[in-house]
């Protein structure tokens, strides 16, 4: 077995500790730290030093060896906190992950980030403790044995390592990498309990930093050596008292962490036994295993599907049989059990997507020189993994825009009768079958004269007469942007425009409530998962399509009193006073044999882009959940039409994409003249608004 097998247990685990660290220092109070907090970076940036000296990246494991040192002092209550240095800390975190990420790509880190970060750690050691940091001894290098191996020196620990349930294979690996942390003296047992004495400069914390990246941590049991010195013994059982520590070749041990040894062997007490135990309980699984498995339980859908349909084409013909029936409903239920446990393994809480703004909302107000607070509400919502990696740009580029634009400097908020510290919210709840994402603040709200100022500045086609909701949309075209000045925050006109296409790629849309003084709300509806769809079966002429669900609000028949001619060839159809641009399906996808006279079609009441349309359709068929298929992977991309999938009856169906339709529909009247195959003037003209 090659140590490699493990570099993604360790890159996967060495990820989480940093986003652990980082939380914990953005949560730090400096004018009174917490110790169980000061401990717990310590105790991260402990463990991920020696995973990095066992795997042979140096580089990290230097950068974390002189973090940690500080920490240590700053543990200790020998180097005093303050606000740069937190943020020097969370600099330190942010190359210690580039470094990692280095690793992971198997790429050099950038060296000349890693002297400059360490120069400046050793700076603040001489500054703050009077004193520079040592560089850590290479975890690959040889150990010093003692001249009588089979007795530890007075000054080394003498330690049992006992390996619980480790196959030979793994057992082997260990034992040769507990030789490169000290002196192994012997070794015995078996597959159930294989004991390792080992002697050296060496604690218990720097064996389990190593190990935990290895085997489970219940695997592990390490006490002190009944023949070890007194001195070791003391060490490893009690607290010593804060003292100064001098420069050495070794990094602190952190043993005033450790629980005594006897502890290890209660875990019903012990809390990282308790944890040990959660851990075991799950199992670290490829996204590609998941996904094919979500593939396969697609497939066994559409197969059901289709014996369904055959089974009730049977049931038309003659007698029904109860056995098949009965069969046949089991079948259905178990599948749609078995589909909804397979794609909730790929849901994820929303709290992987909002841990990473508080970083964010920290250094974007302390370039700003605003005082915000970030509140997030429904950190436990889930959302489909692979929309949870694409929302997050998106979410960034509303964050930044809300403290940039939204929240006033201090001095201003104060002198309009609010708070200094400007409020930031960030929620997620789910409403029906989508989730929905809000960034809230407490700013000053957008103001719509100087939004459709800028707009005519742009050359945009706006009017007074538009309402607040499309007013509040411009800010989502290219190039438009209403700071005075660029900044390395916001100004140049990128960024929101991409932030909707992004969500509009994901089958979502983006909302802007917002009152001037008072704030601005910017909603995000998304589907919960892109594999599954919950759609509305639609006829136009012989063919099938499908339109999201999420999309629809209401379906009606139109009379010809409700429709308008506009110019530029639209068409409205008028509402309860709003007029909606209508889409005739069979006009804009060339669907033959569809009705063409719009008062004998249904019009389906959709919304898309924050808008709502009119689409004109033969027939409702039913609501039903499909199989989302990618159109574009495995034909190419189709303008109207997002996806397909397989009916019951093993025909294909095409998605519906509401916006593209709309804008399909504007480039086809650009060629044609005749609307639904009847003259423009079979439509009334539009009544003034």
């Amino acid at each position: 077995m090659d140590i490699a097998d493990f570099f993604d247990t360790f890159f996967e685990e060495a990820e989480e500790l940093l986003a652990d660290m980082e939380q914990h220092l953005l949560e730090l109070n400096v004018d009174n730290p917490d110790i169980e907090q000061l401990n717990a970076i310590f105790r991260a940036a402990h463990s991920i030093k020696g995973g990095a000296g066992t795997f042979g990246f140096s580089v990290l494991q230097k950068t974390t060896h002189i973090l940690e040192n500080l920490l240590d002092h700053a543990r200790k209550g020998e180097l005093v906190l303050r606000a740069d240095l937190v943020d020097t800390f969370l600099e330190a975190k942010d190359i210690m992950h580039e470094q990692l990420d280095a690793y992971r790509n198997e790429e050099a880190p950038n060296q000349e980030a890693y002297e400059r970060i360490c120069q400046i750690l050793q700076q603040i050691a001489l500054e703050e403790i009077g004193q520079t940091l040592d560089a850590p001894v290479e975890a690959a290098a040889p150990v010093v044995q003692a001249e009588e191996p089979a007795k530890a020196s007075a000054g080394q620990n003498q330690l049992i390592v006992a390996l619980l349930n480790v196959v030979e294979k793994e057992r082997t690996l260990l034992v040769e990498e507990l030789e490169q942390l000290g002196d192994v003296q012997s070794q015995s047992g078996d597959e159930k309990c294989y004991e390792v004495i080992l002697s050296g400069d060496v604690s218990a914390d720097d064996i389990e930093a190593v190990m935990c990246f290895i085997i489970e941590p219940e695997q592990i049991e390490i006490r002190v050596a009944s023949g070890a010195p007194a001195v070791a013994q003391e060490e490893a059982k009690s607290t010593p008292p804060p003292a100064p520590v001098a420069p050495t070749s070794t990094p602190p041990t952190p043993e005033a962490e450790r629980p005594p040894a006897e502890a290890k062997k209660a875990p019903a007490s012990s809390a990282k036994s308790k944890k040990a135990t959660a851990e075991s309980s799950s199992i670290r699984v490829s996204v590609d295993k998941v996904d094919q498995i979500i593939n396969l339980v697609g497939e066994l859908i559409i197969t059901q599907s289709m014996l369904d349909q055959t089974v009730s084409d049977l049931d038309d013909q003659s007698v029904g049989n109860s056995s098949l029936q009965n069969g046949m409903s089991l079948l259905q239920r178990n599948a749609r059990d078995l589909q909804e446990a397979v794609m909730s393994i790929r849901m994820i809480p929303m709290e992987f997507v909002f841990s990473r703004f508080p970083r964010v909302v920290r250094d974007t107000a302390g370039k700003l020189g605003k005082e915000i607070e970030l509140v997030t509400e429904g950190k436990s919502t889930e959302l489909d993994k692979s929309l949870v990696e694409r929302i997050t740009d998106p979410l960034t580029h509303l964050v930044r825009n809300s403290l940039d634009h939204g929240i006033e400097m201090p001095d201003k908020r104060e002198a309009l009768g609010k708070p200094r510290i400007g409020k930031l919210v960030l929620s997620a709840r789910h409403q029906g079958g989508n989730i929905l994402i809000e960034v809230r603040d407490d700013g000053a709200g957008m103001d719509r004269e100087r939004l459709l100022a800028k707009a005519r500045e742009n050359g945009l086609s706006v009017s007074d007469t538009m309402s607040d909701e499309d007013v509040y949309q411009l800010i989502f075209a290219p190039g438009f942007s209403t700071a005075e000045a660029v900044t390395d925050v916001s100004g140049r006109g990128v960024g929101m425009d991409v932030v909707k296409r992004n969500i509009q790629g994901m089958g979502g849309r983006v909302e802007i409530q917002s009152k001037k003084g008072e704030g601005t709300n910017t909603r995000i509806v998304l589907p919960l998962t892109l594999a599954i769809l919950d759609g509305m079966s639609i006829k136009v002429g012989g063919e099938t399509f499908i339109l999201p669900l999420s999309t629809v609000l209401e379906s009606l028949q139109p009379t010809q009193g409700e429709m308008y001619a506009m110019a530029g060839d639209d068409v409205v159809l008028k509402v309860r006073d709003e007029y909606l641009p209508v889409i005739a399906i069979h006009e804009v996808l060339d669907v033959e044999n569809a009705i063409t006279d719009p008062t004998q079609s249904i019009a389906v009441i959709v919304q898309g882009e924050g808008r709502r349309y009119a689409m004109l359709v033969d027939e409702l068929v039913g609501q039903q959940q499909v199989v989302v298929k990618n159109l574009e992977d495995n034909y190419r991309k189709v303008p109207g039409i997002s996806a397909a999938t397989i009916l019951g009856d093993g025909s294909v169906a095409l998605i519906l994409d509401i916006t593209g339709l709309h804008r399909l529909s504007r480039v086809k009247k650009e060629a044609s003249k005749v609307i639904n195959n009847q003259p423009i003037s079979f439509y009334k003209e539009a009544e003034p608004s």
